[in-house]
């Protein structure tokens, strides 16, 4: 039934993209009625049958693009467009959608490679949209592994844990942080971290041959607040300490420096290395992370991102 389904979603996609038909006309071909056309049409797209290129670049974010790996060192970099007339930013959730087709295009790049990768992903939710924008292929020689724990705060599996996404997405091989995000305090941190499996998954992400990873905030609120991986006053604390942002659960200060505070000695994420030695892409964008963005290219944590034109000028600010 699902198979029927796809399948004609993906004729009234061809009809409706390619063919230019209207709705109306595709209802009309495939003998249905019109609302169930527009529904095959958004289905098709939800489905990830339908891949939308605009062949067109943006002249402004190509410039911004060179600008930032001029700045910042970086090898790769690409810019989506997040500002209209009278310099209005698209909402969030436009954003991250347009950073999870940009993201999706580069990540394949590797994942559809014929040698046997080990790729590292980090979590979070612009990270999840971009997989799930990733196209399905067969590629069981590569090896996926979490950064993070695969424990959230209440015991339960962490949600933003993707790497598991990313392995069922290419039937790759899946291994993942036997350990919480955030340990109860520093003696367990590092029982966790001895554990056999953990040093096994461990050193098996530092020969990894590309990394993927978002950037959170540290603010009232933010996913590893609102998540229960930290309290408001732990927040609080970090932010007295300088932290505008995180990375798989460690805090970055604004001028890009790793904080050491009572909060990194729990946390039993996999260490962040800078710069580091082998590409690691950083794929995160919107209002409310620009601060963050813009520390960890100070902190030289990344060799590649993939942002907006709101974050990628803001980054740019000499100040």
């Amino acid at each position: 039934m699902a198979n029927e389904k796809l399948d004609l979603a993906a004729r009234a996609a061809w009809m409706y993209y390619v063919a230019g038909n209207t709705q109306n006309e595709i209802a009309d071909h495939l003998g249905i009625s019109r609302q169930m056309a527009q529904r095959l049409v958004a289905y098709a797209r939800e489905s990830g049958l339908v891949k939308v290129r605009v062949e067109h670049p943006v002249s402004t974010c190509l410039e911004l693009a060179a600008a930032l790996q001029l700045r910042y060192g970086l090898e790769q970099c690409h810019v989506v467009p997040s500002m209209g007339a009278g310099d209005k930013v698209v909402d969030d959730a436009g954003v991250q959608q347009m950073l999870a087709v940009v993201g999706a295009e580069v990540m394949e790049r590797y994942l559809q490679q014929e040698t046997p990768l080990v790729v590292n992903v980090g979590s979070g939710r612009t990270l999840k949209a971009v997989l799930e924008a990733v196209t399905e292929m067969e590629r069981p020689q590569h090896r996926i592994v979490s950064m993070v724990g695969a424990i959230a705060a209440d015991g339960s599996s962490n949600r933003y844990d993707v790497a598991l996404t990313a392995a069922d997405k290419i039937q790759a091989r899946f291994f993942f942080l036997p350990a919480p995000l955030v340990a109860d305090n520093a003696e367990d941190m590092r029982q966790w971290c001895s554990h056999r499996v953990y040093r096994i998954v461990a050193d098996l992400a530092q020969h990894a041959d590309v990394t993927f990873v978002g950037v959170g905030t540290i603010a009232p609120g933010c996913p590893m607040h609102e998540d229960g991986f930290i309290t408001a006053e732990e927040v609080a604390q970090l932010q007295g300490y300088g932290a505008v942002g995180e990375m798989i659960g460690h805090a970055i200060a604004g001028d890009g420096r790793l904080i050491a505070s009572p909060l990194e000695d729990r946390v039993t994420s996999l260490p962040l290395t800078s710069p580091p030695t082998r590409p690691v892409i950083g794929m995160a964008g919107g209002v409310k992370k620009a601060e963050a963005i813009r520390a960890v290219l100070r902190g030289g944590w990344w060799s590649g991102l993939i942002t907006d034109e709101y974050c990628a000028r803001y980054a740019l600010r000499d100040e």
